[in-house]
């Protein structure tokens, strides 16, 4: 056992066996951490549980987490594929221990010993690790986890190493939970450099950790200040990347059986040998292939900013490489099916996003290569007579960023193999607005962090009862109010603020579905609730205006939802269920959604699909999703474990947060080929919705558009808005059969014909205009006279567009043979503009330029230009035609 995958499967089975639950992977887009960008350890799903915010079925966990490091403080981007244990995405394998109270179901929490325990069982049994090789390292003050490995292990006290900095301590914050680690080395041999932790060598390679075990017993209640936990909990984190290494005895992690494949499946498809001076190439391309396939199946596409701008980087930063390896077409949407076949079986959300992933790999790489070529040959030319040691200057660096799209990180590395750095001060200094702008437009990730009020309310009150799936109408009593951001004793008549109540039937927007309205009343109370939100999850928010009577703490109350504003809610949101099986049905298993918004009016969905959709497309789904509604099926919803819901076929959105039990609404039925007779719609989701499909009543798609890259956007109406919507286009399109003297069903040709008629009719009257120009407009007058010995023809003319007067020019140069033409046109609003040519002949004599600017000068315009045998501008005073045509005469007569 030494594969990458059978260590991950025997470390979930080991502690299986033990007691753990075995806790799938949250996504790389953390929902309860606002202060993170991406998922980047084992315990940020747990944070929740281990400071007793949240509640789970189970004491004891152990989990493979994918986890990126490539944003913000924890950034490893620059030292990928230059060292041996970089990477931007990797997995990190821990087991944990929840304290719990004793008397709790399933509470079987463990701490210090057992922990050890299990650590120990498992490097030394399962994963046969020789014990003359590891050591371990403790916080200095902590005799009992010196004592402990002494036991469990065996060591001497050579072997236990105390650490008095805070490397061995872990700590969340400036304040809660905290506790010292203990982490665990193996001395990989005399061969490597590097001396034991603690040591003044202690850098080197010879001794690597690979196990953090942390102990989490106190609480830090301010700086310098701790108490111990009532109930200590268990974090530990195993890279998986590192025991890997060890495991198959390599010093790399690149040399791992994972990595092996992909740098072969690199260096098959671009002809480079994986080792020698490019050896760092295939690296970096395999470690950001592993991040942005994970990043695009958890949501995140590439953008200018937020979390999509990292994933642009990642992936540029291997599109550059991969030209280095000399490679001419796109290449690493070509290498995605290694990595599903490699990891799709421990993370299906590959598989599922395979399409997704390969067709948002292959439109970046073809974007960036024109990109790349642009900024490239400028870095080139600016640092021609730069040498070693040397820097590019930083308002360079930020030219090439801010005009090409070129990322510092990328100069930088660009630079790099020739010892070239670059004035990041200045670079800085360049980008001061824009980062000042990014900062205030970044709002943290995961939930958006929420008023210190609403912690406090929901500590005391608890969660809000929804009975809303069932009932519009429901009694409930008021909990709390606010107002300012403040708690309130009361909201007077005149007066607004937020109310929660014990329980309620107004649903809280979430999910794209709009929050419910209606009416609060009771006892002379009357108050307006104009919307209805969630705070931190499961806290109902009612916005409410008091019209009559005053409400207060403690008071019952009757809650009424507005039915007809919910009941086009529910068939909207009900319709969005259908049109994302519809357009998958259509496009591709690819498409995802993206968001959505279910109002009372209308509905949005954005899904993820790289090109607009036809008007054949368009059509299909359409005519998909109303077939189903016209099935008039009952709509199905049950509660059920999230597990259990996936395995049976309902859709999750990747990077929503869904509790042990789910509510799966299926909606119609195939009717046909391989799926006929199964549920046509099965998604997660706690929206509300229609009874039955018919309740829809129709959809119409009002518009499709694009959001961002890979990203469109169908908008929607049903029900009587789609029936009106429809009914107006009919009847303007008999207004227009009405207007054409045709049936309806012939408008179409009728409409088509009349407009090439009026093509045709004028193209003739442009000719007919032409001639006549041309011709002395039938008043017998020749437009043709000599001065001094020069033809030249002088006419002005009306009804000629300007941007045909060159080809009149052309044609009187044609008819003289030899001479000069000049035209004025006089356009409807009074401007004119005048063109002069002058016959090939001519030109050493007369540049048609001079003359067309005497010309302007008289039609109030200021230069001109063009040739010296054609020439060409502009004023605003068609009036003075003549005059403009006397001056270009005047001017050939002094040549």
């Amino acid at each position: 056992m030494s594969g990458v995958n059978e260590i991950r499967s025997a470390f979930l089975n080991y502690f299986a066996k033990n007691g753990h639950e075995v806790v799938a992977s949250s996504p790389l887009v953390p929902r309860n951490d606002p202060t993170l960008m991406f998922t980047n350890a084992g315990m940020v799903q747990f944070k929740n549980v281990f400071t007793g915010v949240e509640k789970r079925p189970y004491a004891r966990a152990t989990t493979a987490q994918k986890c990126v490091r490539a944003g913000g403080k924890h950034n490893d981007l620059d030292n990928v594929g230059y060292t041996a244990r970089h990477h931007t995405f990797f997995e990190m394998m821990g087991n944990f221990s929840f304290g719990a109270m004793p008397g709790e179901a399933n509470a079987s929490p463990y701490f210090k010993a057992l922990a050890i325990e299990l650590a120990w069982g498992l490097i030394t049994k399962e994963y046969g690790l020789p014990k003359d090789r590891l050591l371990v390292t403790v916080y200095h003050d902590d005799d009992e986890a010196v004592e402990l490995w002494k036991k469990i292990a065996g060591f001497s006290d050579s072997k236990i190493i105390r650490i008095p900095t805070s490397d061995n301590f872990w700590q969340m914050g400036d304040t809660g939970p905290c506790g010292p680690c203990s982490e665990i080395f193996i001395d990989q041999g005399d061969k490597l450099q590097g001396g034991p932790p603690g040591s003044p060598d202690e850098d080197g390679d010879r001794f690597l950790e690979f196990w953090n075990l942390v102990f989490m017993q106190y609480e830090q209640v301010e700086p310098g200040t701790r108490i111990p936990l009532p109930k200590p909990s268990i974090d530990t984190g195993m890279g998986l990347e590192r025991m890997a290494a060890i495991m198959q005895g390599v010093h790399s992690n690149y040399d791992t059986d994972l990595f092996r494949t992909l740098i072969d499946a690199i260096a098959h498809a671009t002809g480079v040998a994986p080792e020698g001076a490019r050896k760092a190439s295939h690296r970096v391309i395999a470690d950001h292939l592993r991040a942005s396939s994970f990043l695009v199946a958890d949501g995140v596409l590439p953008s200018n900013e937020g979390r999509g701008y990292v994933l642009r980087r990642i992936m540029r930063r291997a599109m550059r490489h991969a030209q280095l390896l000399g490679s001419r077409d796109p290449l690493m949407f070509r290498l995605v099916p290694a990595l599903v076949r490699e990891m799709g079986q421990a993370y299906p959300e590959l598989v599922r996003a395979e399409p997704l992933i390969t067709e948002t790999l292959r439109l970046e790489e073809t974007r960036f290569r024109k990109t790349l070529e642009r900024g490239l040959a400028i870095l080139d030319e600016e640092t021609r007579d730069l040498r070693e040691g040397a820097k590019l200057s930083g308002e360079t660096a930020f030219t090439l960023y801010d005009t090409f799209g070129f990322p510092l990180d990328l100069t930088q590395d660009a630079l790099k193999a020739r010892g070239i750095g670059v004035d990041t001060d200045g670079f800085t200094e360049a980008m001061q607005q824009q980062k000042a702008k990014a900062r205030a437009a970044w709002a943290g990730s995961g939930e958006a962090a929420t008023e210190t009020v609403w912690f406090a309310i929901r500590e005391r009150v608890g969660a809000t009862e929804f009975l809303g799936y069932d009932t519009e109408t429901a009694e409930g009593v008021v909990t709390a109010l606010v107002r300012d951001g403040r708690e309130a004793e009361a909201i007077a008549a005149g007066e607004t603020g937020l109310a929660v109540f014990n329980q309620t039937p107004f649903y809280g927007e979430s999910g794209g579905q709009a929050g419910d309205t209606g009416l609060v009343t009771g006892g002379g109370l009357r108050a307006r609730v104009t919307a209805t939100e969630k705070r931190l999850g499961d806290l109902f928010v009612h916005h409410v205006t008091v019209e009559e009577g005053t409400l207060l703490p403690g008071q019952a109350v009757e809650l009424a939802v507005d039915h007809e504003r919910r009941g086009t809610v529910r068939a909207n949101h009900s319709a969005t269920h259908l049109l994302h099986e519809a357009l998958r049905l259509v496009l591709g298993d690819h498409v995802a959604q993206k968001g959505s918004l279910v109002a009372p009016e209308r509905l949005r969905f954005d899904f993820s699909h790289p090109k607009p959709l036809t008007e054949e497309e368009l059509a299909q789904v359409e005519d998909l999703a109303n077939k189903l509604v016209l099935q008039n099926e009952p709509v199905v919803t049950k509660l059920m474990a999230v597990d259990e819901a996936i395995e049976s076929g309902a859709r999750a959105l990747f990077g929503e947060k869904y509790g042990d039990e789910v509510r799966v609404v299926s909606m119609g039925t195939h009717r046909g080929g391989e799926r006929a007779g199964k549920a046509y719609s099965i998604e997660l989701c706690g929206g509300t919705h229609v009874s039955r499909t018919g309740d829809i009543g129709l959809i119409a798609i009002v518009g499709e558009s694009a959001v961002a890259a890979g990203v469109r956007r169908l908008e929607a109406l049903t029900g009587d808005a789609a029936r009106r919507h429809l009914s107006a286009e009919s009847r303007r399109l008999r207004d227009v059969a009405g207007l054409l003297k045709a049936p309806v069903d012939e408008a179409g040709e009728r409409l088509a014909a009349l407009i090439e008629d009026r093509r045709r009719l004028e193209r003739d009257l442009a000719e007919a205009r032409r001639k006549l120009a041309m011709g002395g407009g039938g008043t017998g007058e020749d437009p043709v006279r000599t001065i001094s010995g020069i033809k030249l023809m002088a006419r002005a003319v009306s009804g000629i567009e300007m941007k045909d007067l060159k080809s009149l020019a052309d044609e009187g140069k044609k008819r003289l043979g030899s001479g000069v033409v000049a035209i004025v046109g006089v356009a409807d609003d009074g401007k004119a503009g005048i063109v002069v040519g002058v016959t090939e002949d001519l030109t050493a004599r007369f540049d048609a330029v001079s003359l067309v600017r005497a010309g302007a000068e008289k039609l109030g315009g200021k230069g001109g230009g063009g040739r010296r045998d054609m020439a060409q501008a502009g004023g605003p005073n068609g009036a003075d035609a003549q005059a403009a045509l006397e001056a270009v005469e005047a001017a050939l007569a002094t040549a």
